[in-house]
């Protein structure tokens, strides 16, 4: 059911990625990793709906979205650069299939982060982020979205790797087989996967070129 709800706060995270944190709705059940449908109160964008992850917990008392804004498109996100402290968005259907199923390796491009966001802030608050991995890729380092929260997280286990720009200790280029490959070990149980359609097409690839089950991967499903 829809509901209507105020901006608490807003922020930028990167460059061109906003924070939103809202008041939560009644009665709203989710689990860390899945999204919702939201719209803009505001006339003509009533109807306009699009998906966000929540990147807050389901027990916080708000909810909280991290979204990579493309003000070219004057679409919804830019309209959501626009909104400010007050502001209505209406809140839609929960849905998603990406949850924690156990230790692994995540794999994220760019806004592909969202669902692993909340999924390791669960893992935070547990104590359980044990030996998870999460390897990044993103076309700059101004776009690694949290990367210091990563860093503290995870250490050597977090893996950036950028495709437009050559730094020390960053890798540089596409997600391989190879650097999967590498980074797998005996903790490595699941595959969890989210980004623009043709990583998530090449990873698959490499998954399934290294022999890996499909029932070891976790990713959204369309």
């Amino acid at each position: 059911m829809a509901q209507i709800v105020k901006i608490k706060f807003i922020t930028h995270l990167t460059h061109d990625v906003l924070k939103i944190v809202a008041e939560k709705p009644a009665d709203l059940v989710y689990q860390p990793g899945q999204a919702v449908d939201i719209s803009i109160n505001r006339p003509g964008w009533e109807d306009a709906l699009r998906s966000f992850t929540f990147t807050s917990l389901p027990d916080d008392d708000h909810i909280e979205f991290s979204i990579k804004t493309y003000p070219a498109h004057n679409g919804v996100t830019n309209q959501l650069l626009s909104l400010k402290q007050g502001d209505a968005i209406t809140v839609h259907d929960v849905f998603g299939d990406i949850h924690y199923k156990g230790e692994g390796i995540f794999i994220a491009g760019g806004a592909g982060i969202t669902p692993f966001i909340a999924i390791f802030k669960q893992l935070e608050k547990e104590n359980k982020i044990g030996n998870n991995k999460l390897i990044f890729a993103n076309k700059t380092k101004a776009d690694i979205i949290l990367e210091d929260k990563f860093l503290q997280l995870l250490g050597n286990n977090f893996i950036n790797i950028l495709s437009d720009e050559k730094i020390d200790r960053y890798e540089h280029g596409f997600i391989s087989a190879e650097l999967i490959k590498k980074n797998i070990d005996n903790s490595s149980k699941y595959f969890y996967l989210c980004g623009p359609d043709p990583m998530m097409q090449a990873v698959e690839k490499h998954l399934s070129a290294l022999g890996l089950a499909e029932s070891s991967i976790v990713k959204e499903a369309f």
